[in-house]
């Protein structure tokens, strides 16, 4: 399950809130901006709350249910995919499931409750009745029909009995109304439904299909298979391919179009899959040879059946855990935190970051990115360990894992996009080049100065670094020069430290040839973490001593403006037009 989001409005409500968290590995506090300190900032509850649920992420809103119903009530329309929403009282007095029955709402709620120890609000009639909610089987089954299943748990609680047909020990201790020769009947079969209405049938996902090849119609393939055998497509747990076809788009779509995980086995030379790639429910002369079913004949063993067909069924007499198949397709992200504040991070950052089994980076940026599960993997480094760090992302994503390498601001705007891309560039390793790569842009601190400032980068600017350990400084005199004479707004990254005190000086020395005393400059330091500062200054008035290696420095051009703000200080704009006599 995703972990929650835990919403609270005020510190009144930050004790309760850690303590659901502490039920929830990976789950967030998320608090209202300048009212409490939580792991993630919010500006506006209704809009918050919205986003939440519409990306289906369950949520734990501590504040009243009126206030939760309102906030969500223009999303609702699908009882089916709705994730769980529950309200808990401030003070942990009351706990109360309002959307997802089907999502498992009232398992959640009984497990807060029992952490805070009172009783759940609990008012599902099926689930009152009988303890249980026939409708939310657990993870590795499902429901063949949701509109039938009301009407069968509406003939429960109107008096009807029922038998149970397969395996279905999650129903154990339940209180149903059982029957040997009752009507109706759930049935746990991977069968297909044939839609009959005296039955509630419930799929495991315990068919595999193995496809050997490629093409634009695997999806068809594999659901003529399931036809075939009269196998239902929701009891499919997962798609096997050769280690070989990883990366290869029509297998990727096919997955997606089938809503199952895609792995991946390593293929002998006789095309047999190894043995240590099938699902443990598979014994081991099964998996060198077939699966006798009862109804049908499947394979897990040959990719190539003696038919000649590309796709092979594997059954099992339970569920499939696709962990246990292959591996998955690695995934690297490279992310960007913003400039520090959580609520300046964008949602697909935190998402990686979230499914991340393995977590890269400078140490103090993978220590922002955090809270994390006792289950991620931390490996941090040096700061000018970029290449490193790059490799054993690769190495750890070609493995199968899911790996997310973290830098500040952009990670495109000196940060680790371009070492990762360079890496991969570098290398013929063939497994890292259909690991799943993907970049997530940040805010950058560039961008988070200026709009602090007001809108210094308004107009044509450019971004500048001002250390010399990956060029020579000569290079970056020219660049200076270059940018000052096309009257560019400009953004200085790593422009002082103690290895390099000399080489703002020198910078701001060449700028002086071409601007103004006068020329706006901003400096912000720390933009977006605790004690922050900006302020305003001039070309003039600017020195050294006013910089270190935490500021970010912009250096207007020659059209940049400031007014007085109202209260302290001053906004800072380039206007987006340019003065005619700037072309004389």
């Amino acid at each position: 399950m995703t972990p929650p989001a835990i919403v609270i409005l005020g510190i009144g409500a930050l004790n309760t809130a850690r303590r659901v968290q502490a039920c929830y590995p990976g789950a967030q506090v998320h608090g209202l901006q300048d009212r409490v300190e939580a792991d993630v900032a919010y500006a506006d509850l209704g809009a918050h709350l919205r986003d939440l649920y519409a990306r289906g992420t369950p949520i734990v809103a501590l504040c009243a249910a009126g206030i939760v119903i309102r906030c969500v009530a223009p999303l609702l329309a699908n009882k089916g995919v709705e994730p769980p929403v529950l309200a808990v009282a401030e003070d942990g007095s009351a706990v109360v499931p309002l959307l997802g029955g089907l999502a498992g709402v009232n398992v959640m709620a009984r497990e807060i409750a029992t952490a805070l120890d009172v009783t759940p609000a609990i008012t599902t009639s099926g689930e009152l009745r009988f303890g249980a909610c026939v409708l939310n089987p657990p993870d590795g089954y499902a429901l063949a029909s949701l509109a039938q299943g009301k009407r069968f748990v509406s003939d429960l609680l109107a008096g009807e009995s029922t038998r149970v047909e397969g395996e279905a020990p999650w129903l154990d201790d339940a209180q149903l109304p059982l029957a040997s020769t009752a009507k109706l009947a759930i049935r746990v079969t991977p069968k297909r439904w044939d839609g009959g209405t005296d039955e509630l049938v419930i799929h495991p996902r315990s068919v595999v299909a193995a496809v050997s090849s490629s093409g634009e119609d695997v999806a068809e393939q594999v659901l003529a298979a399931l036809k075939a055998h009269e196998l239902a497509p929701l009891a499919l747990a997962a798609l096997l391919a050769p280690a070989q076809r990883m990366g290869d788009r029509a297998l990727l779509d096919a997955a997606t179009t089938l809503g199952v995980p895609l792995r991946f086995a390593s293929v002998a030379a006789e095309g047999r899959i190894d043995a240590a790639d099938l699902p443990q429910a598979a014994s081991a002369s099964a998996a060198a040879k077939r699966l006798l079913d009862a109804t049908m004949r499947a394979t897990y063993a040959a990719l190539h059946d003696d038919t000649g067909t590309n796709v092979a069924l594997a059954l099992s007499r339970t569920p499939i855990d696709p962990n246990t198949l292959g591996q998955a397709r690695g995934r690297l992200t490279v992310i960007g935190l913003g400039p520090g504040s959580a609520e300046l991070m964008v949602p697909a950052a935190r998402t990686a970051l979230t499914e991340a089994t393995d977590i890269l980076g400078y140490e103090t940026y993978v220590k922002m990115a955090g809270p994390f599960r006792a289950d991620q993997q931390l490996h941090c480094t040096d700061n000018r360990e970029e290449m490193q760090r790059a490799r054993h992302a690769f190495e750890l994503a070609g493995a199968g894992r899911a790996v997310v390498v973290v830098s500040s601001g952009d990670p495109g705007v000196f940060a680790m996009a371009a070492a990762v891309l360079e890496a991969l560039d570098a290398s013929d390793d063939p497994r890292w080049h259909v690991v799943e790569l993907n970049i997530v842009p940040g805010v950058s601190a560039a961008m988070a100065t200026a709009a602090q400032a007001g809108a210094p980068l308004g107009h044509d600017f450019c971004m500048l670094s001002l250390s010399d350990n990956l060029k020579p400084w000569s290079i970056i005199e020219t660049r200076l020069r270059h940018a000052a004479q096309a009257d560019l707004v400009m953004a200085f990254y790593n422009p002082i430290s103690r290895a390099r005190p000399w080489q703002l000086d020198k910078a701001l020395d060449i700028l002086r040839e071409y601007r103004a005393p006068a020329t706006k400059v901003v400096l912000g330091r720390d933009i977006g973490r605790p004690g922050s500062s900006l302020r305003s200054t001039t070309l003039g008035e600017l020195r050294s001593a006013d910089v270190d290696m935490r500021t970010m420095v912009i250096v207007g051009s020659s059209t940049t403006r400031a007014f007085a703000r109202v209260g302290a200080g001053e906004w800072v704009y380039t206007p987006r037009w340019y003065p005619p006599a700037a072309h004389d």
